[in-house]
């Protein structure tokens, strides 16, 4: 049975009596024990981690990692413009889009790095900022993930300029005057050492082609387990044969590469528990399910939704004599598909879970929610408000980081018809 990972049950009753449900609650220890760990990935000249931002953009978040040393990986404008706001300086933001371009030359000037994601994206640049720096992303031609919505390279991803393309873009650079200094890849969520290994040998292939690059970006993807089965990626393990791949590299070439990576999921998955609370029970008869209705679903946590990912979850009974029982887990939306206890990599199908016995007005915790949840609901779907967040300091104190939304604030940007 799934345990609470940094709170206590008492603790989880107190953040719902300061704060509601539902709650998600990030721990601070947690998140700087994962940024140490990305910092201290096995380089050979230099390194560089990015946060890869969209996982969890909260300002409180943002500013810890920079007190830590972590810079930002940005995917929109948007997100440039938030990090800014949150401390960062621009130098200190990578910026790899699938927008077209339009502001990217006020960024450059800014001090912004930005990495050409196509080919379009290359010759928007060139038009508007004739004779800068810039970085490139490319599709090396391998991904990896476990399905075609976590991997972002090889012949299914739209991601990066494809390998194959290298004369196409040299064109490009010289009729623009564009100088590479900095070359892009990014392939996905896996944890398989000899992929990466493969990977960062495809990149540093590249990086011959482009004598002015002397950084290589290797992105992020490193899985981590959410659930007590589930493999988490080693990064020394996976970082070595890098090392040793950008020495030999330095000993063919005399280049030394300084290696960049851009963690998400790895910094803040972990780092985060949805506080909610049982607001309604029902079942289905003896041949069916016993269901448990939370006042959390895919409007906090989309990922079992989408593609049938799994979240630890614990339920935190009043009753000290609970037993164990089999339970499906669903939301609060007005949505078959808002269970929160898919089959593994299965949307569609019921797998119910062990659960302590519970009842309407006790707590449930899902685990694992820090990356890719507050940040990616399905926001205000039935006209449910957005969660508050809160962090759970070291001290033990629980600071509020994030108000609940307001029904007024959903409707602000209403407009009414003449």
């Amino acid at each position: 049975m799934e345990k609470l990972r940094f709170l206590t049950s008492a603790k989880a009753r107190e953040a719902r009596e300061k704060f509601g449900t539902p709650l998600f609650i990030y721990d601070e220890a947690t998140l700087k024990a994962q940024a140490e760990s990305a910092l201290a990935f096995p380089n050979a000249f230099g390194l560089t981690a990015r946060f890869a931002m969209k996982a969890s953009p909260n300002a409180a978040i943002l500013r810890l990692f920079k007190s830590l040393g972590i810079q930002i990986d940005a995917s929109s404008i948007y997100e440039v413009e938030r990090a800014i706001r949150a401390g960062f300086l621009p130098n200190e933001i990578s910026l790899s889009t699938q927008e077209l371009g339009h502001g990217f030359a006020e960024l450059l000037k800014r001090g912004v790095h930005i990495n050409a994601c196509s080919i379009a994206q290359l010759k928007k640049i060139g038009e508007a900022c004739p004779g800068s720096e810039i970085g490139v992303r490319f599709n090396p031609g391998l991904g990896s993930g476990s399905n075609n919505r976590t991997n972002v390279g090889g012949p299914t991803s739209s991601f990066g300029i494809w390998y194959e393309k290298i004369d196409e873009i040299k064109n490009l650079l010289q009729h623009y005057g564009l100088k590479v200094i900095c070359l892009h890849t990014h392939i996905g969520s896996g944890s398989d050492p000899s992929v990466w290994s493969k990977v960062a040998l495809m990149s540093l292939d590249l990086v011959r082609e482009f004598p002015d690059v002397h950084t290589l970006d290797l992105g992020g993807g490193y899985k981590i387990g959410r659930m007590n089965d589930e493999r988490s990626t080693n990064l020394q393990e996976i970082g070595q044969p890098v090392k040793e791949a950008f020495l030999k590299f330095a000993d063919e070439t005399g280049r030394q590469i300084h290696l960049e990576i851009e963690p998400g999921t790895f910094l803040a998955a972990n780092a985060c528990t949805l506080l909610s609370s049982i607001q309604d029970t029902t079942d289905t008869g003896s041949d069916g399910y016993s269901f448990l209705k939370l006042d959390t679903g895919m409007t906090e946590v989309l990922r079992p939704s989408l593609y049938g990912a799994q979240h630890p979850i614990i339920t935190i009974p009043d009753n000290p004599e609970a037993s164990l029982t089999e339970y499906i887990v669903c939301g609060h939306c007005c949505e078959s598909g808002d269970i929160l206890t898919p089959a593994p990599d299965q949307p569609e199908v019921l797998q119910p879970r062990k659960l302590l016995e519970a009842d309407i007005g006790d707590l449930c915790a899902i685990e694992g929610v820090g990356a890719y949840c507050a940040a990616m609901p399905a926001k205000n779907y039935n006209s449910f408000p957005e969660a508050a967040e809160a962090l759970h300091r070291e001290t033990g104190e629980l600071q509020l980081i994030r108000s609940r939304q307001t029904l007024d604030q959903i409707l602000q940007n209403e407009v009414a018809a003449e």
